[in-house]
């Protein structure tokens, strides 16, 4: 009865909700469970209206342009060998693919460049990303845009955001700092930079990317971890008191300044309207009000780390000059010429801008406008600050020459709203008029300030520490002028040096980065097995763990070395270095016990000079088709360089052939296992599709074919496996991987198991091969077998699983049939 009732009940709010929506026409903003926005906010339109920042005759055009979806936009990475085979496919198939096409009543135009973006590498359509992601007739553009993505190869990234990275200015040798980095579009475009010859494995330059939220961290790793960099390091830091560090310069320690930094701060987010619609209702102006001192703060602690001559862009997705030119403003007028603004007016061609403002207003939520701080009530001036104010001083005003800022209005090309001044240091600020230069030796007080911030994990506080002081007797002099200087700007309402703030650090606990010692015997097996060559930097290698056995040995440049070694206590490190080499269980037998890892192979390859060999195309397409080929498969060619070549770890090597232009023509390096009588590609699913796009492979239709080969019945598995038991004993060997994969992955997550037991089936199969040419058919069978329970696992700890660890296991979508078919597996052994 009990049931019943709640069933009646059920029925009766269903019918009700049903009734209370209004039913017919009224119900179709409910369809998706929340009444549609009304992009519609008379605040919003009085404001800007007031403020004049759209042209007079272009109001229409600006809020119509602001109530339509934002288009789709991507950007190719540059850096990467085969970005042209990409822009080739992109314009030979995909694009022409959309030729004449409608989706839902609405023409596909064919996506065209960014005018104003070098290269061609930047895109954008008519197409917002929603039809994108639900559209059928766009699912095979969707899903080539979501596999290269995962690779890194393509970044889906709003075309303004774009735009700071590229007036920058970067070169691979540059020293940066993205402030307030997540998710990290920018961040990516940053690396890119630093890689722009991908012949040099580790430019000189690296990039501290930072961001105050815990858990975004975790995005921004994600987004730098597919552009396989040992030059990225995301921590975690206020932006407004991120600590000085140090680093080492022959023997001395010395103040790291930054040549180029990033400051795209938290804003209101007005810019943002087409694609984030909740601002329509939410806007209002204390949302600026609020977020203004934060701004100004974190720009200022920026322009502190900025070295002499370098480079400071300040970005914000808002149009509201109190988050913008108010904060320049007031920037410039405390360097007292330490700052200008950069002329970027020649820079980027082909974009549209409008130039900064050197008039406006203040208005609270109410609507009630103030043109002057002395005519703020003083039960307002909590709300209302003096720096938000445009300076009255005429000639100081044209002096900051405030017009140089760029304004992005969404109606001129399409896109979303955005800000963007770019300053210059030519002086230290004046706060910091005595610091030392950077080649300059620091007193040993810096020591008490690391020991500090080394208790910051427990919860403590740490107080930013500035920039030593040049004699002993300056910083009490120093610190009584700033005290006068403060107390006088507070009398007349300008804002003076940033007060030192406090901090504290949240999150998880990083287990540690620590650095291999030049004797340890662990890398000694590793040079000789792949003849390293001896200018590899083999002190740049690290782990994560301190105690036990070494699963995963990562690689940083000598630069973000010498950052780690002399900052590891004051800063949090949420993840640096990329990886190399991963410890395979039997190893061992093999002559060494770690194999080398598909991401960090392009850094690695420069430096091996054995195990390395070089494929025809034909090899590569068998390699990333087939899980585990057997030699008789691959050219005569290969066959014979692998002859004599000891079982394990191997470099794949694919050289274009300048004869044959409709090959392939960017070289490929892929990590490979070569077995008694097999050879297979250790390369994550989406970086397998990427590369037999470019070699001209349907994967959208491979993949279909894929899915329905898995959409097998649970009988045809049953005797798939009794057809392979009667052959050979090789399920109890299942079994017992299935088993001791999964104790492994609850043991230690940074264990690669999936890999490693692969590979101790394959040498059973091998094994078992020798006894007979009769038993070929049911290795072939049980390999597949194999592969099913490998991706099962894949399964059982989570869809991304293969993409997190990028294990080359097959990628296939499994059903229920088949997991099922593996609990049997796991709850009724095969008996003997």
């Amino acid at each position: 009865m009990g049931r019943r009732a709640r069933e009646r009940r059920r029925q009766q709010q269903q019918q009700e909700r049903t009734e209370g929506s209004g039913g017919g026409g009224d119900r179709a903003g409910w369809a998706g469970g929340y009444p549609e926005i009304v992009k519609e906010n008379e605040l919003f339109e009085r404001y800007y209206r007031e403020l004049g920042i759209v042209p007079d005759g272009e109001w229409g055009a600006f809020m119509a342009a602001l109530r339509e979806p934002l288009p789709a936009t991507l950007r190719i990475t540059g850096y990467r060998s085969h970005a042209k085979e990409i822009l080739h496919t992109l314009k030979e198939k995909y694009f022409k693919e959309l030729q004449d096409l409608e989706v839902d009543g609405q023409k596909v135009e064919i996506p065209q460049s960014l005018s104003w973006y070098p290269e061609e590498l930047a895109w954008h359509t008519n197409l917002s990303r929603k039809i994108l992601r639900k559209s059928p007739q766009l699912e095979k553009f969707h899903q080539f845009l979501v596999s290269e993505t995962e690779c890194g190869n393509i970044s889906r990234q709003e075309a303004v955001s774009m735009i700071p990275p590229l007036l920058l200015n970067v070169n691979p040798h540059h020293k940066i700092l993205d402030m307030c980095a997540a998710p990290g579009s920018k961040t990516a475009q940053l690396i890119e930079m630093l890689h722009a010859d991908m012949n040099v494995p580790f430019p000189k330059g690296f990039v501290i990317a930072n961001d105050v939220d815990n858990k975004r961290c975790y995005l921004l790793v994600h987004q730098a971890k597919r552009l396989n960099s040992p030059c990225i390091m995301v921590v975690n830091h206020d932006a407004s008191s991120i600590p000085n560090l140090q680093i080492d310069v022959d023997g001395r320690k010395e103040v790291l300044f930054y040549d180029r930094i990033l400051c795209d701060v938290p804003c209101s987010g007005d810019g943002t309207m087409r694609k984030n619609i909740d601002v329509w209702k939410k806007w209002t102006t204390q949302n600026s009000l609020q977020l203004h001192g934060l701004q100004l703060r974190i720009a200022t602690r920026g322009v502190e780390q900025l070295a002499e001559g370098g480079r400071m862009v300040y970005s914000t997705c808002s149009l509201n000059p109190i988050e913008n030119e108010a904060v320049i403003a007031s920037l410039l007028e405390k360097s007292q010429g330490a700052l200008e603004l950069a002329d970027v007016s020649s820079e980027l061609p082909g974009l549209k801008r409008m130039p900064g403002i050197t008039k406006w207003k203040v208005m609270l939520k109410d609507g009630q406008w103030f043109e002057e701080w002395k005519d703020v009530p003083s039960n307002r001036q909590t709300q209302i600050r003096p720096t938000m104010f445009p300076i009255k001083d005429e000639e100081k005003l044209k002096a900051m020459n405030l017009e140089r800022c760029l304004r992005i209005l969404p109606h001129h090309q399409n896109t979303g709203g955005f800000f963007v001044a770019v300053l210059i240091k030519k002086s230290p600020m004046p706060w910091n008029k005595r610091q030392p230069k950077v080649h300059q030796k620091l007193p040993q007080r810096t020591g008490d300030t690391e020991v500090t911030a080394a208790n910051s994990d427990n919860g403590s506080e740490c107080v930013t520490e500035e920039p030593a002081l040049a004699e002993n007797e300056e910083p009490k002099k120093m610190q009584e002028l700033q005290n006068s200087d403060t107390d006088q700007s507070k009398r007349e309402g300008v804002c003076g040096p940033p007060p030192s703030k406090k901090m504290k650090l949240f999150g998880f606990k990083e287990d540690p980065f620590v650095f291999l010692p030049e004797d340890d015997p662990l890398f000694l097996p590793i040079q000789k097995f792949y003849a390293l060559d001896p200018s590899f930097p083999k002190m740049n290698l690290l782990t994560r763990t301190q105690e036990g056995k070494k699963r995963q040995l990562y690689m940083v440049s000598k630069e973000l070395r010498n950052v780690l070694l002399n900052n590891s206590e004051k800063m949090k490190v949420i993840n640096t270095g990329i990886k190399v080499w991963s410890r395979n269980s039997d190893g061992e037998q093999f002559g060494c016990a770690f194999r080398l890892a598909q991401e960090g192979i392009y850094t690695l390859y420069p430096f091996i000079h054995a195990r390395i060999i070089n494929v025809c195309i034909e090899d590569v397409k068998i390699l990333l088709t087939e899980e585990n080929p057997f030699l008789s498969k691959f050219s005569s060619g290969t066959q014979e360089k692998v002859k004599d070549m000891a079982m394990g770890s191997i470099v794949l090597k694919y050289d274009p052939d300048p004869e044959k232009p409709d090959d392939l023509q960017c070289p490929i390096v892929l990590c490979g296992w070569q077995g008694k009588t097999s050879l297979r590609a250790f390369v994550p699913k989406n970086e397998r599709l990427h590369y037999l796009r470019m070699m001209g492979v349907e994967v959208f239709k491979a993949k279909r074919k894929e899915e329905e080969s898995g959409n097998k019945t649970e009988e045809e598995v049953q005797h798939r496996l009794a057809q392979t038991e009667e052959g050979m004993d090789v399920e109890g060997k299942e079994c017992d991987l299935v088993t001791k994969m999964k104790a492994e992955i609850g043991e230690e997550s940074s264990h690669t198991p999936m890999e490693s037991s692969a590979m101790e089936v394959e040498n059973k199969i091998e094994d078992l091969d020798q006894s007979g040419k009769n038993v070929n058919s049911h290795l072939s069978q049980e390999s597949k077998e194999t592969g099913i329970v490998c991706v099962q696992l894949g399964s059982l700890v989570g869809s991304t699983y293969s993409q997190w660890r990028g294990e080359p296991v097959l990628s296939l979508q499994m059903d229920t049939c088949y997991r099922q078919q593996l609990r049997t597996v796991h709850q009724e052994p095969v008996s003997h």
